[in-house]
């Protein structure tokens, strides 16, 4: 029987084998990309199509212990999270051409085999009917994004790498496999339910020790203070850096913690034991304290990097809040920021490319040089900012009128202190750039926007971002479908 979830994922994997078998035809090798892409994305619509009309698309692999199969389901928060990865996989590789090739980057091949199994092991998360099944994609999407990191196989690059690994691998490992495993011993079952699976038969203290272990087991978050393997692992190309921060890593260790949230606690369990109040208190802080970091990094990367360690925990924040309206928006945050923190990431790589240059600081005028770059950029912020005409506006006005509704007058105040400082580190640099003047001979030779391939990227994803405002129906529709809101 012809089955949605499993064909969507395996896609992305017969296509890392064609990629590999044509490294030597260049051209070949990034048609098998897009031409898995898009496949991918025409499946993605035909299953949108059949899950908003109600139909349940599951499949059974294998049957592993009694009550836990390494199963698939596709419902409405996984294929928003699918959607997302499927559909920012087609400009991202368009990216990775323009930015590989002008800079003549070794092992390309390996580059972009390994960045198809990574989308494969994203889309197992996405569709995952139980926990265990999630872990085991969780842990694939660890091991085949490791060599994206360490790309350059420097000393700086293997570091990272290590960092990299070790973060996620101990984690999990100590963390997330035992919290499952006593999970299992108590429900009987892994498998996900809208109402959670452990109920009213666990203590305060073993659900609280379960919240903390889940919560910091899924690394991938970025919740503080298992946060320092992100920046990291910032030696690594930009496009990486932009699957790192919003095709894959990073939204697959909110998606988890979500997921853990919703469908093995509930979110009735959470408000009722109080545990909801625990993940506030911990959201809030890495909300905060990555943002005043953020303020102090010249570097553009780190300074992206440390401002998606902030908008990750606003997405848990916003879980937290554990009303129905606050978590639609958390949910459709993971969308939001997926487009216009990629755009940003891509704005930096195509500066790099055109001038070289990495620091904030030296970047004085780069709007009139590069305005098309810029402009993208300055849409990219507004998004992550909370500001018309960009998507991030919708998700963060769910989440502040839960926190309205459900009297956490607290948690509004972080967000809008963090958007604030969201501000603070963003205007800066497109003030700088369009309106400061820079020095004599801050770009010697003068400069031009990069090569089309690394320019096109950035307007399709910041057009995209504008696009959410004006229209954000299928996205908002999965987010309350899933929560019931």
């Amino acid at each position: 029987m012809f089955s949605f979830p499993l064909i969507i994922i395996l896609i992305p994997s017969i296509a890392a084998l064609l990629i590999c078998a044509s490294g030597k035809r260049p051209n070949v090798r990034e048609f098998w990309t897009f031409f898995a892409a898009g496949i991918n994305l025409i499946l993605l619509g035909l299953v949108a199509c059949k899950v908003l009309g109600g139909e349940q698309l599951s499949h059974t692999l294998v049957a592993l212990v009694p009550n836990v199969d390494l199963a698939l389901n596709i419902d409405a928060f996984g294929l928003l999270f699918a959607l997302v990865a499927g559909f920012l996989w087609i400009p991202t590789s368009i990216y990775s051409i323009g930015y590989m090739r002008p800079l003549k980057e070794h092992a390309q091949t390996r580059y972009f085999a390994y960045f198809a199994l990574a989308i494969s092991a994203t889309l197992g998360v996405a569709f995952s009917a139980n926990l265990l099944t999630m872990y085991m994609f969780y842990e694939l999407l660890s091991l085949s994004t490791y060599p994206l990191v360490t790309h350059h196989q420097d000393g700086e690059a293997r570091t990272g790498g290590r960092k990299y690994l070790t973060y996620l691998l101990s984690t999990s490992i100590g963390l997330v496999l035992p919290a499952m495993i006593i999970t299992y011993n108590i429900a009987g079952t892994l498998t996900f339910s809208d109402m959670g699976i452990l109920g009213g038969a666990v203590s305060g203290t073993m659900m609280t020790c379960l919240l903390l272990m889940y919560l910091f087991g899924f690394a991938k978050a970025g919740v503080m203070p298992f946060h320092s393997w992100l920046p990291g692992a910032m030696v690594a190309p930009t496009p990486v850096s932009s699957l790192l921060h919003a095709v894959a890593v990073v939204k697959v260790g909110v998606f988890c913690i979500l997921r853990i949230f919703t469908g093995v606690f509930g979110i009735s369990v959470l408000t009722s034991t109080g545990l909801n109040t625990i993940i506030c208190v911990v959201a809030s802080f890495t909300v905060i304290v990555s943002s005043l970091i953020a303020l102090t990094q010249d570097n553009l990367k780190r300074r992206l990097a440390f401002s998606t360690i902030g908008q990750l925990s606003y997405i848990i924040l916003g879980a937290g809040i554990a009303s129905k309206l606050a978590v639609s928006g958390s949910m459709l945050h993971i969308a939001m920021h997926a487009f216009g923190k990629i755009t940003l990431f891509f704005c930096a790589g195509a500066i790099f490319v055109a001038t070289g240059e990495k620091y904030i600081s030296k970047m004085v005028g780069i709007g009139k040089k590069m305005p098309v770059t810029m402009t993208a950029f300055l849409i990219g912020s507004l998004s992550i900012i909370g500001m018309p005409p960009a998507g991030g506006l919708i998700s963060k006005w769910l989440m502040l009128n839960g926190a309205f509704n459900s009297g956490l007058t607290w948690v509004i105040g972080v967000y809008l202190v963090s958007s604030l400082l969201n501000a603070a580190y963003f205007f800066p640099i497109i003030y700088n750039a369009f309106f400061a003047t820079e020095e004599t001979n801050q770009y010697p030779g003068g400069i031009k926007e990069a090569p089309l391939w690394a320019v096109v990227p950035p307007v399709i994803t910041a057009t995209c971002t504008v696009l959410l405002f004006l229209k954000p129906d299928l996205f908002l529709a999965l987010a309350k479908m899933a929560t019931g809101a």
